[in-house]
């Protein structure tokens, strides 16, 4: 087997699908029509509104061993969350009854082939769970992603909890494969049976693959998206510090300040406001803690500012 190697924007389209054929369905998840003739991935992708890095990401991703999955960093989360969406329409509305239509016309539904009606049932059971897990995905992750992106973060939903319960959607179906190969009565010509059997191996590796990319794609760069919104909240709480900190203060705390700028002593202010001195010198700490102002100074400047008192008061 040839060495398969990383393709760029400026190889021919066309040469992409005479390496390996499977990327036709990556170019139809990315809305890309045939009939390009020569021109390159670049060009391909300008003329049919695609972003050229994601298409290679995942051509590459696709086309090259899982291990290499870390090197792929310069890719939009909008493209590749449109892709995956493609591809469970794909699935949902065309594969999977496409391959179901190609089980009734080979096998004997009718009834009277037991093993056949069970085969029917374990694909239809089979259908029934793809469709809840893709959407689930569709309903809450895609939507989750979605609102990420615009820039809302969520206290109660993270991608880790997705991928700690994502699990492969194609083992059922290996499962079915294997019970066609082995058990199905076979007749003298077994065409049909054959092609859909190889329709089922082909929906098989490309549900892996469907997978993978969510796991090894999807998932890396939501968790950035993530943490950059954490982030810039962290920072936009701390650029606002004095804010929270005013909202802090008591009302007790906002008299014993006033008291201070007026040059009032702690026994003045405790008699003042009915207080011993030692709750007077508690709440002065507490302010200092607060506001992180520790002089009369500041504290006259914070007073006027925030007018807990009146210029006129205040001895300078």
């Amino acid at each position: 087997m040839n060495e398969r190697r990383r393709y760029s924007e400026t190889d021919r389209m066309s040469s992409l699908i005479s390496d390996n054929y499977s990327l036709l369905m990556v170019m139809s998840r990315f809305g890309i029509s045939l009939g390009f003739g020569d021109r390159t991935v670049a060009e391909v992708c300008e003329s049919q509104g695609v972003h050229c890095p994601t298409f290679l990401t995942v051509a590459n991703f696709i086309n090259e061993p899982i291990h290499k999955a870390g090197s792929y960093k310069n890719y939009s989360l909008p493209a590749l969350l449109d892709y995956l969406k493609r591809a469970h329409s794909y699935f949902l509305d065309f594969n999977l009854p496409s391959i179901r239509r190609k089980l009734i016309e080979t096998i004997d539904c009718s009834g009277a082939d037991e093993v056949a009606t069970l085969i029917l049932k374990f694909f239809d059971e089979y259908a029934r769970e793809v469709r809840r897990h893709m959407e689930y995905e569709n309903r809450n992750v895609f939507t989750y992603v979605e609102e990420l992106l615009a820039g809302n973060i969520s206290n109660t939903y993270d991608i880790d909890t997705f991928a700690s319960k994502h699990n492969q959607v194609n083992t059922k179906l290996t499962e079915l494969k294997n019970i066609i190969v082995k058990y199905y009565p076979g007749k003298e010509n077994n065409n049909l049976l054959n092609a859909v059997l190889f329709d089922i191996y082909n929906c098989e590796q490309d549900l892996a693959t469907h997978c993978d990319v969510e796991d090894y794609l999807l998932v890396p760069a939501v968790s950035a998206l993530e943490q950059q919104l954490q982030k810039e909240a962290r920072n936009t709480k701390q650029e606002q510090p004095q804010e929270v900190e005013q909202e802090a203060l008591s009302a007790r705390e906002k008299e014993i300040i006033a008291c201070v700028v007026k040059g009032m002593t702690n026994k003045q202010t405790a008699d003042s406001l009915c207080l011993s001195i030692h709750t007077v010198i508690t709440h002065r700490r507490n302010i200092a803690r607060k506001l992180q102002i520790h002089s009369p100074a500041g504290l006259t400047i914070y007073a006027i500012v925030n007018k807990l008192v009146d210029i006129a008061d205040i001895k300078l």
